[in-house]
């Protein structure tokens, strides 16, 4: 974890609800996908933490959902003003156990950290193939961006209104793949692992008070014992999950 002042390039709108930022800084404390960073917004104590989406030597892109106030107050904010962000916290996804075929699952503003994720796969190589869901058409990101990589994406919506109507795990049964990835909110990432035919690591979305294990505010009972999703995660292994002793 390295502390350092990222000034923003880009602050613009996907959705109507979700923004891409791309920030100017060193970013070589990043080291793997589905790692994040953990940003000091002006006029608030706790820090915000969100996804890598992309990065490279000299960018970190971060793709986020306007929820409360202090996304809303980074919502505002224009090229050119200064972010004190925290950088290459947690642990992300391990490519080494992909097999040729792995299927990357996102849901909503979980999609964002499969995208470097994708790009890593094939640029080694693998062919990977990406489910992603939403709510309804205007809440779909990212799937051209998959596809540009070279990657076979599927779309499923709630509503019916873009790709399948349903959930993600109404698609995964059909695919064949070698290994699974998965980020999304933890209804979805449960459904998911009920679904999967393959060992796996899912990223989770939870609220984090330090956001580097201090607080132990973030824990999720693992057959290995309590584990922090800031530090020892947020991926974890499917395997090691224990669902039925959360809240």
């Amino acid at each position: 974890m390295e502390q350092a002042l990222f000034t923003i390039r880009e602050n613009v709108h996907l959705t109507a609800e979700v923004c891409r930022m791309v920030l100017e800084g060193d970013t070589g404390a990043i080291t793997a996908p589905g790692q994040f960073i953990n940003l000091r917004i002006p006029g608030f104590t706790l820090r915000r933490p969100i996804s890598v989406c992309d990065w490279d030597e000299e960018t970190v892109t971060i793709v986020y959902k306007v929820v409360g106030a202090g996304t809303a107050e980074l919502e505002r904010m224009s090229p050119g003003e200064r972010l004190d962000t925290l950088v290459g916290l947690g642990n992300g996804f391990d490519t080494a156990r992909s097999g040729q075929r792995p299927l990357l699952v996102g849901g909503g503003v979980g999609t964002p950290p499969l995208y470097a994720l994708c790009r890593a796969l094939r640029k080694e190589g693998k062919e990977p193939v990406v489910v992603l869901g939403f709510r309804t058409a205007g809440e779909v990101l990212l799937s051209e961006e998959f596809a540009a990589l070279g990657a076979e994406v599927h779309i499923t919506t709630e509503d019916g209104s873009a790709g399948r109507k349903g959930f993600v795990t109404a698609v995964m049964p059909e695919l064949d793949y070698t290994y699974l990835y998965a980020c999304g909110p933890i209804p979805m990432l449960r459904a998911v692992d009920g679904a999967a035919k393959t060992g796996g690591q899912l990223s989770f979305e939870e609220r984090m008070g330090c956001g580097f294990g201090v607080c132990m505010g973030c824990s999720w009972m693992t057959k290995n014992g309590s584990k922090r999703i800031c530090a020892d995660g947020p991926v974890l292994e499917r395997e090691e999950l224990i669902w039925d002793a959360q809240q």
